[in-house]
């Protein structure tokens, strides 16, 4: 049986959605005893129940004032305002939805009269407006913060959308990612998840890499056993740093990737990567493709090229040639190779040989054999085709080989390439340290994987986010595109405003873009392929504005900064105002929930896990410095 309500007050004036309450006494008790029960009472975002006929119209209370009822007299001596019985209590209440049929609902079908009643809310009331359907499976995140209530959250609501988590440094919002993942795989679906979902986590700072093991389960961070969990170690500091990520040779081998990798200029640079990756991932393909004679070519047709080509063509090949080379003894005749001032060339000792202006089929057997140039083509063809010659070493040699070729005959310049080549072999060794290209990338992730990038240097931290997300991506895509979606994917980006930072988006060139039109299009699309986006950043307002108004989902953490409440307040229609004035009050574990999984905003106090969590508590000075440990 239910029981009677605690009437506060009447409602005496209704604007919209907002309703002015006057008070039947100055009671401003924080909690009431009622019928064995602790009531919250009618506090700031405090739930207040207006009572219409059968109908429970469910508000907050957005503010509150006294008036005074007896006038002054304009004498200190006989002032009686704001004495005992002299003021009134008045509220305003935003409204929220309605309980109809024992149901929550946010419907703008039932509003307040002058007249109506207004009681607290009761637990069974409460109850209704925090939980789901019945038949809706849930996992507990945390308590509501005022009330005390449990906070269920749906699982196919919530999981099945783009989440943003926010927060100041120390708010809790790391914590909050964490648990979230972790009630999701400590539900009765884990052995499903395993078969048929994938999870990716970019962890900037190493958080989520944390050794920890829980002694009951064994099981480590996200409480998933190492069985199912692969943590990827990207570091590019030392050349054994663990296992390499798996990479398809489609995605690093992109023009757009390597140009922004490369840092290659607009005008000069990226026109030289792209016929050149354009050339590389044709013979790439290829075991058959004879590389030495593709280089020796170029050779040929410099000895043979007179004063049309350019002076220094002829040492650049010799020097990329050595750098590939080992047999010293084998290019020895080469290195006496000499230009004469009518554009011939010869090789001097004992039985000179010479190159006249020409064309290169004009070069006899008997020059071929006696300048070693037959013999350095098989062996620099040997070099390339080695099983120990990695395809990022292979694609270092093909562009050392093509800028000579390039340059030659001035249709390129060698100054606009060489600052090119000084990033570009500073990149491709870092490349080599953290990258393995393989054909079958994706069979060799598991359903957790964490991609730790504490160690990498600030290129790859730029590349592998990207690399990683478009790849993932694009194989989902593929995987369910005009289909029905039988597996999903989960890409969680911690400290995200690191990689879709938008304000250095559009300098005017296209390739600039490439970085965030990657992101935008997932969060876009992603929903439809069953690809989903987790974000978790202390700097909304570095994020792009589009990703930010895509997201579903919120989890807000204390925020103080200006420019970034009012990025929230911008991109979130489910965010009422008085839910956004509490922002920069919220405490350390303190969250306000909204978004399409939750029928109001849920002020909510995240259950923190004792044994696993992520490797981000506050460190304690006094407890590092003290002799008693």
């Amino acid at each position: 049986m239910e029981s009677p309500k605690k009437k506060l007050g009447v409602i005496t004036a209704v604007d919209g959605d907002i309703s002015q309450v006057g008070m039947y006494s100055m009671s401003n008790d924080a909690e009431f005893i009622w019928y064995g029960k602790i009531l919250t009472g009618p506090k700031i975002g405090a739930f207040l129940t207006i009572n219409q006929n059968d109908i429970k119209i469910i508000a907050t209370v957005s503010n509150e004032k006294v008036i005074d009822q007896q006038n002054s007299i304009k004498s200190t001596e006989f002032d009686n305002r704001y004495s005992k019985n002299s003021i009134n209590r008045i509220i305003s209440l935003k409204t929220k939805g309605v309980i109809e049929a024992g149901k929550f609902q946010v419907t703008s079908q039932y509003v307040s009269m002058i007249g109506n009643e207004v009681s607290l809310t009761t637990m069974d009331e409460l109850k209704i407006i925090y939980g789901v359907e019945s038949d809706d499976p849930t996992i507990k995140i945390g308590e509501s913060i005022l009330e005390g209530q449990p906070i269920q959250l749906s699982i196919n609501k919530f999981f099945a959308s783009h989440i943003g988590i926010f927060g100041n440094t120390g708010s809790g919002k790391s914590n909050t990612l964490h648990k979230l993942y972790l009630e999701l795989f400590r539900s009765d679906f884990y052995d499903q998840i395993v078969q048929k979902s994938q999870f990716f986590v970019i962890d900037f700072n190493g958080e989520y890499s944390s050794p920890v093991i829980d002694s009951v389960t064994q099981n480590g961070i996200f409480g998933i056993s190492n069985d199912n969990k692969e943590i990827f170690e990207i570091n590019t500091q030392s050349l054994n740093s663990g296992r390499k990520l798996p990479v398809k040779s489609k995605y690093l081998f992109d023009a757009d990737i390597l140009s922004i990798l490369f840092d290659a200029r607009p005008a000069t640079q990226v026109p030289f990567l792209r016929s050149s990756m354009e050339k590389f991932n044709e013979i790439s393909t290829s075991d058959d493709f004879d590389f030495g004679s593709y280089v020796t070519g170029t050779l040929k047709k410099i000895l043979t090229s007179g004063l049309s080509v350019n002076q220094d063509s002829l040492q650049d090949w010799i020097d990329t040639a050595k750098k590939y080379y080992n047999d010293n003894s084998s290019y020895s005749e080469i290195n006496k190779i000499e230009q004469r001032n009518n554009g011939a060339f010869l090789i001097s000792g004992p039985n000179e040989i010479w190159f006249n202006s020409g064309s290169e089929d004009g070069i006899s057997l008997e020059k071929l054999e006696k300048s070693k140039i037959m013999l350095i083509s098989e062996r620099l063809n040997d070099y390339f085709h080695n099983v120990q010659t990695t395809p990022i070493r292979k694609l270092q040699i093909f562009l050392d080989f093509q800028r000579v070729h390039r340059t030659a005959w001035g249709k390129v310049t060698r100054e606009h390439l060489n600052p090119l080549f000084n990033r570009i072999n500073t990149s491709l060794k870092s490349l080599e340290k953290v990258i393995e290209v393989k054909d079958d990338a994706i069979k060799d992730f598991k359903m957790m994987n964490i991609i730790s990038l504490v160690h990498a240097n600030q290129e790859i931290t730029r590349l592998i986010p990207m690399l990683l997300s478009k790849m993932i991506y694009d194989e989902q895509k593929a995987l369910v595109s005009g289909k029905k979606v039988c597996q999903t994917k989960h890409l969680i980006i911690d400290e995200a405003h690191n990689i879709l930072n938008s304000e250095f988006r559009n300098n005017g060139d296209d390739w600039q873009d490439y970085r965030l039109s990657i992101f935008e299009e997932i969060i876009k699309e992603g929903r439809k392929f069953g690809f989903y986006l987790t974000l978790s950043s202390q700097r909304p307002a570095d994020i792009s504005t589009t990703i930010l108004s895509q997201t579903h989902n919120y989890l807000i953490h204390r925020l103080v900064n200006e420019k970034d409440l009012r990025m929230l307040e911008n991109t979130m229609p489910t965010l009422d105002n008085s839910s956004y004035k509490m922002i920069p009050s919220l405490g350390q574990g303190e969250a306000i929930i909204t978004g399409s999984a939750m029928q109001v905003p849920v002020f909510v106090r995240i259950d923190k896990e004792e044994v696993l969590h992520p490797a981000s508590d506050d460190i304690k000075l006094t407890d590092l410095w003290s002799i008693y440990k």
